[in-house]
C-alpha cells in the first residue's frame, strides 16, 4: 500500500530534475533571425529618410528654378520699356544690341548710350532689391566683345575696356550725361556688378553686332550662403582712367 503512494512521487521528482536546454545551433539561428529583422527595419528607415531628403531637395530646386524664371520675366518686362534691349532667358543674358554698340577699335560710349544704360540699370537694381532678386540674384557680369579682326590679345584688352566703360557710365558718368544713378544705386552697382572681357569668343554674324556688351546674370545655388557686404568700403567711386 505504501509503495502505491511512493511510486508516483518518485516519478514526479525524476521529471522535475531533467533540465530543458535549447541547442546551441537553435540559439544562434534565433539570434540571427532577430539580427536580420532589426537590420531590415533600420535599412528601411534610412532608405525612407534618404528618399524624403532627395524628394524635398528636388522640390526646392524646382521652386528655385521657377522663382528665377519669374525674376527673369520681371527683367524682361522692364526691358520692353527700352527698345533695343533683349533678354535671353535661356542664356540668362541681357543684350543691348545697337543701344550699346562700339565703333571699330573704340571703347567709348556716347552720352546717349551711357544715359540709356543708366536708366535701364536703375530699373534692374529695383528688381534686384525685391524679394526674388535679393534671394537669388548673385552677380551681374558686364561682358564686352570685339569683332574677329585683329589679334587675340588686342581684342581681349579692347573687350575688357568696353566692359569697364559701362561701369564708368554707371559710377562716374561724364558731366554731359543727364541721367545719373543715385548714391545708393551706385553702391548696389558695386555690390552686384563684375567686369569681364571676352574678345571675339562669341562673335555675331556681322562685325558691327560683335562689337557689343552684354549683361550676364548669375544666381545663387540652393542653400548657397550670401556673402557679407558690410565690410566693403562705401563712397569714393573715383574717376574713370580708360
Amino acid at each position: 500500500m505504501l509503495n502505491k503512494f511512493l511510486i508516483p512521487g518518485r516519478r514526479s521528482k525524476d521529471e522535475g530534475e531533467k533540465p530543458f536546454w535549447i541547442s546551441f545551433a537553435d540559439l544562434m539561428t534565433a539570434l540571427m533571425v532577430m539580427f536580420l529583422l532589426v537590420m531590415s527595419v533600420a535599412l528601411l528607415s534610412i532608405t525612407d529618410e534618404v528618399s524624403e531628403v532627395d524628394s524635398s531637395r528636388a522640390q526646392r530646386e524646382q521652386e528655385r528654378e521657377q522663382e528665377i524664371d519669374q525674376l527673369l520675366e520681371k527683367i524682361e518686362q522692364a526691358a520692353k520699356k527700352h527698345p533695343g534691349i533683349v533678354v535671353d532667358k535661356n542664356r540668362k543674358v541681357i543684350d543691348f544690341g545697337e543701344r550699346a554698340r562700339f565703333e571699330t577699335g573704340s571703347s567709348t560710349l556716347s552720352n546717349e548710350q551711357a544715359q540709356y544704360l543708366s536708366e535701364f540699370v536703375s530699373e534692374m537694381l529695383m528688381i534686384a532689391q525685391d524679394t526674388l532678386g535679393s534671394t537669388w540674384l548673385k552677380h551681374i557680369v558686364v561682358e564686352g566683345y570685339a569683332d574677329q579682326r585683329g589679334d587675340y590679345l588686342l581684342n581681349l584688352n579692347l573687350s575688357l575696356q568696353r566692359s569697364q566703360r559701362v561701369l564708368c557710365a554707371l559710377l562716374a558718368p561724364p558731366p554731359a550725361q543727364t541721367y545719373m544713378l543715385t548714391a545708393d544705386e551706385k553702391e548696389l552697382v558695386r555690390d552686384y556688378f563684375l567686369v569681364g572681357g571676352y574678345s571675339f569668343n562669341s562673335a555675331k554674324k556681322s562685325l558691327e553686332e560683335s562689337r557689343r556688351i552684354e549683361l550676364r546674370l548669375e544666381f545663387f545655388g540652393l542653400d548657397e550662403a550670401h556673402p557679407a557686404l558690410n565690410d566693403i568700403p562705401r563712397g569714393n567711386f573715383g574717376t574713370c582712367r580708360i
